[in-house]
């Protein structure tokens, strides 16, 4: 499998299941690992909920501090993933534009992100399970859990060595801008995503997404009035122009990783 051949190929990211401290806050962590050296690049408490808005800072520290991986994958729930063209959301349209692939497990099949799911089980037994007067100090013990995950934890399928052994940051630098959007060929028809989630077609109001606002899609004719709709490397679905129709992908060509072992 591709993650397991070097560091920062597959990052896997997801949400540990919520618990409240004892002041009666919400506390629901953000994890994020290295796919194959199994390194807990971020283990955070969140108490707001799990918006994009919130998540987003925490992923530019982790781009900061570690560089860019290949891949991100997910499940389909939010903020990562939607019910719209592509599963597409901010946060999601925000990692295709630094120019990461996308993965996604398919619904009910925590197996093919079983490395993570495992994380999460150590975890969920942990001292760091175990309700803090506050999220202060609920964060203070999920960093103590992260620092033994990496350094003093021997996996079996590690060779009995532990995560800080083997991950190394990734060579791609994030700079925090986004490149230039793609130059789609001169053949193809180019349109940006209007505010309203809105494209303009022959003189028509077309329904994208709200999550592309702003961004440049692209048309690849396929002939008899049918068009295949692009974001960047990311291919949408069909777009029949005589009827204004949209036919989704029910699931993205290369987005579903396979079954791996815990």
């Amino acid at each position: 499998m591709e993650h397991c051949r070097g560091a920062n190929l597959v990052w896997c990211a997801d949400f540990k299941g919520w618990w409240r401290t004892l002041d009666g806050r919400r506390c629901e962590p953000l994890t994020v690992t290295d796919g194959w050296s199994r390194y807990l690049l971020r283990c955070v408490g969140l108490r707001e909920g799990t918006s994009g808005e919130l998540v987003r800072p925490h992923f530019e520290l982790l781009f900061r501090e570690y560089g860019l991986p290949e891949a991100i994958r997910t499940d389909n729930g939010v903020p990562f993933a939607s019910v719209g063209i592509g599963g597409l959301t901010k946060l999601s349209v925000w990692w295709v534009r630094l120019g990461l692939r996308l993965e996604r497990i398919r619904p009910g099949c925590p197996q093919e992100n079983g490395r993570h799911e495992r994380m999460h089980l150590s975890l969920q037994q942990s001292r760091a399970r175990v309700a803090r007067r506050n999220l202060k100090e609920q964060q203070e013990a999920l960093e103590e859990f992260r620092r033994e995950y990496n350094e003093e934890r021997p996996h079996e399928a590690l060779e009995q060595r532990v995560p800080d052994e083997l991950y190394t940051p990734s060579p791609r630098i994030y700079t925090g801008r986004l490149p230039p959007p793609r130059d789609y060929p001169d053949e193809w028809q180019a349109r940006q995503v209007r505010a309203s989630g809105q494209i303009k077609w022959g003189g028509r109001d077309v329904s994208i997404s709200q999550a592309l606002v702003g961004e440049k899609i692209g048309f690849e004719p396929c002939g008899d009035a049918t068009w295949k709709i692009w974001f960047e490397h990311l291919e949408l679905g069909l777009f029949d122009e005589r009827r204004d129709r949209i036919k989704r992908y029910k699931r993205l060509p290369g987005f579903a990783p396979r079954e791996e072992a815990a």
